[in-house]
């Protein structure tokens, strides 16, 4: 039996509508804003659970996708695993090094240039710049970005982003890899490169996430999948091997 990559145990997320949800700077700018007499809701906040009472293990080498629909807290399920956000109640742990990529530019500091953006996410994951370096070439080579490489990605196109942004999440090595729908960006050759990439990944032992209203991509991918429903979940029946 494989070991376990994630476990989730009992998780819930509990935002409140009303509030601002993040502690960023451009939400404190919000705030000032409405502070100085802009119009703002005056009804009182309200608790809503994007997540409530969501549990399931993982084993590594397992590819899974997980599906349901917009709102079904897929989106949360996968920041709290990425550690982006912490839970309201219960735990998530990930076995090993994670890489993700769940919205366009995410990890990406738009200043940088594609270069240096992709040793800045290597030195994210815990990479060393030697293993980067000898990763450089495949990565840039996927990413079809050769000609935009010393160019700040703040010029990118939201395609070029995405390309660049999977080639790095997906050859830096990493122990569990988290691919959201933002791959629906990128035109049909390049999500058939990426199932494809996705899949050696998972052939080589490694564990994959993957979150798509594409069914036919999910079912090719992966061995199971898991139902988001109002903040629930549901393990699928594996498919046969």
């Amino acid at each position: 039996m494989m070991p376990t990559a994630i476990k989730v145990e009992g998780l819930g997320k509990r935002f409140l509508l009303g509030q601002t949800f993040e502690n960023t700077l451009s939400s404190r700018m919000g705030d000032l804003l409405r502070g100085r007499g802009l119009r703002r809701s005056a009804a009182p906040p309200a608790d809503f659970w994007a997540l409530r009472d969501v549990s399931f293990d993982i084993a590594q080498g397992e590819a899974v996708g997980i599906i349901g629909g917009n709102g079904a807290g897929k989106s949360t399920l996968l920041k709290i695993l990425s550690r982006i956000t912490p839970p309201t109640l219960g735990r998530a742990s990930v076995r090993g090094r994670l890489s993700s990529l769940l919205e366009v530019g995410t990890g990406f500091h738009p200043e940088l240039t594609g270069r240096e953006n992709v040793f800045l996410n290597g030195a994210i994951l815990g990479m060393r710049k030697a293993e980067v370096e000898r990763k450089f070439d495949e990565i840039v080579a996927f990413s079809g970005v050769e000609k935009f490489i010393d160019t700040p990605v703040k010029r990118y196109s939201s395609g070029m982003y995405v390309r660049l942004a999977f080639a790095v999440a997906a050859h830096l090595e990493p122990d569990v890899l988290i691919i959201d729908e933002v791959l629906a960006v990128g035109d049909a050759d390049f999500q058939k490169r990426c199932l494809g990439k996705m899949n050696d990944v998972a052939s080589e032992g490694r564990t994959v996430i993957f979150v798509s209203h594409n069914m036919a991509a999910v079912q090719k991918l992966c061995s199971k999948a898991i139902w988001m429903q109002g903040g629930g979940s549901r393990v699928l029946v594996k498919r046969a091997a």
